[in-house]
């Protein structure tokens, strides 16, 4: 199975949900009047997409439809998923684009940060690239433990403290040895932390500002986080991105949920490109973002004139 079949499996739950909000909007008949609009733009924020990238991509339509004098419904919709994927913010090839690079895990508990580090620095050693892990989530053994793991089916090595050891600490010893080593990638997994915690985020804060001050490689900040959180994941983001100035974001657990527009919420709202998402458990479940695929996965095709 390709990775698109992968995905779009993995979003059949969300894509079913949103065809079928369409599909009662398409029964009232094909006329692209207010209220087809109205109805429209409804249905892509009960998608979990949010407002602000549902009316951007409503508007956008809307253009189309004058500018084209496109006939029907279901004209608007052939055009649906070119609008949702130009609606995703772009960039962010640097972080995992082959070039040196630092990268902090950041995001709350049971994202899967800590699996996502493991499979990212799984698929960069196998392309020959030096790689080093951190392991800066000193709260909890287990962690520790995970991230060790993966090191080893990674063939790489990683740099770990003792549990309850300073996070910003391990982080300073994992670049020291990252030059010795001649390391070009350096993924650093962190702890998970509420985004409620103001205590939490300002010792996340002090981690990275000590990334960002001893690193000699671009430092990049990356958050994880759980489509099946909705739009908690939405306000998890922002309070992330205020905290941390993040770089990108790294979308897990899109299989199985009917919220995978959360994604294009986050990366809208914050102008913050999705590097990376996950649809699986499997090591191959983890791929490069492509905004196109994505869309189409989530939205489906609409045909059903004849």
């Amino acid at each position: 199975m390709g990775f698109f079949e992968r995905i779009s499996q993995g979003l059949a739950r969300s894509r079913d949900r949103f065809k079928e909000q369409m599909n009662v909007l398409l029964d009232r008949g094909p006329d692209v009047d207010d209220d087809f609009w109205d109805g429209l733009e409804e249905t892509l924020i009960l998608a979990d997409i949010g407002a602000p990238a549902a009316g951007e991509i409503v508007e956008g339509l809307r253009d189309a439809a004058t500018r084209r004098a496109l006939p029907d419904a279901y004209a608007v919709l052939d055009l649906l998923n070119a609008q949702i994927a130009a609606t995703f913010a772009e960039g962010g090839q640097e972080v995992f684009g082959g070039g040196p690079a630092v990268v902090l895990f950041v995001g709350i508990n049971g994202t899967g940060k800590t699996t996502t580090v493991g499979k990212i620095a799984k698929e960069a050693a196998d392309a020959g690239r030096a790689v080093l892990l951190g392991s800066a989530d000193t709260f909890r053994a287990a962690a520790i433990e995970q991230l060790e793991a993966w090191a080893r089916r990674a063939g790489v090595e990683v740099v770990t403290r003792e549990r309850g050891s300073d996070p910003a600490s391990v982080c300073f010893d994992t670049l020291e040895r990252a030059e010795e080593a001649g390391a070009d990638l350096v993924l650093i997994d962190t702890a998970g932390r509420l985004h409620t915690s103001a205590d939490l985020m300002r010792e996340l804060e002090k981690v990275v500002g000590v990334v960002r001050k001893r690193a000699t490689l671009p430092v990049y900040t990356v958050l994880v986080t759980d489509a099946t959180t909705g739009q908690n994941g939405m306000q998890q983001a922002r309070e992330f991105d205020r905290a941390l100035d993040l770089d990108g974001v790294i979308v897990t657990k899109l299989d199985g949920t009917a919220k995978g527009g959360i994604a294009l919420a986050v990366s809208h709202e914050l102008g913050l490109p999705i590097l990376k998402i996950g649809v699986g458990e499997g090591l191959d479940d983890l791929k490069d973002f492509d905004a196109h695929d994505f869309a189409r996965a989530l939205v489906g095709e609409f045909d059903e004139r004849e």
